[in-house]
């Protein structure tokens, strides 16, 4: 079966090309901007958005919504990760975060999937980690440059694509959905390969 990813950040559509050609998927890329719901969870934002790209786009597809929650700061910003990342950027989440000792972190990732065959599917994956004291390293996008996963003292973006792929919340999600899409055999043959 082939799919769609939509997504219009160039990181993300890397990061989950990687892992797609490790399951051998045929899909393609959308660079296409869905509206985004102001909500507070994750997987609603996804659900919604992935409705909205199959009714334009009438094919199977994959969707993606992610933040970055502090603890320190009540899991700010969470899933106004991508606006406050505009908005204020890394340095204003350092600025939050000045004089604070306990810098636990954690990324989340709702990945969501719709055919007609299907129905909606959602996966998620999440990495626990900590806010750097300062940026750190040129790779990766949004907020790698401050986020140090647990079990690494390098930040996403001193990772290279290959490495961040081993810890990150996308790629957890991104496998869950492989090994359950790679399950999808009695599909008729408009949606085989």
């Amino acid at each position: 079966m082939r799919f769609v990813l939509v997504t219009t950040n160039k990181g993300k559509a890397s990061e989950f090309s990687e892992i797609f050609r490790e399951y051998g998927f045929n899909f393609r890329i959308e660079p296409m901007a869905t509206p985004e719901i102001q909500e507070d969870d994750l997987r609603k934002i996804a659900r919604y958005s992935v409705l909205y790209a199959y009714k334009v786009l009438r094919e199977p597809v994959l969707v993606e919504d992610a933040g970055l929650f502090i603890k320190a700061l009540n899991g700010f910003p969470g899933p106004y990760s991508s606006y406050v990342y505009e908005t204020i950027g890394v340095e204003g989440i350092l600025k939050l975060m000045e004089g604070v000792v306990r810098r636990d972190a954690r990324f989340e990732s709702a990945l969501a999937f719709y055919s007609p065959l299907t129905e909606l599917k959602i996966f998620t994956g999440a990495v626990e980690g900590s806010i750097s004291e300062e940026p750190r390293g040129r790779g990766g996008f949004g907020f790698d440059p401050i986020f140090i996963p647990d079990g690494s003292v390098k930040t996403f973006a001193e990772m290279s694509l290959e490495e961040k792929n081993r810890f990150s919340h996308r790629a957890r999600a991104a496998r869950k959905f492989a090994e359950w899409f790679k399950t999808l055999k009695t599909l008729p043959p408009i949606y085989q390969d």
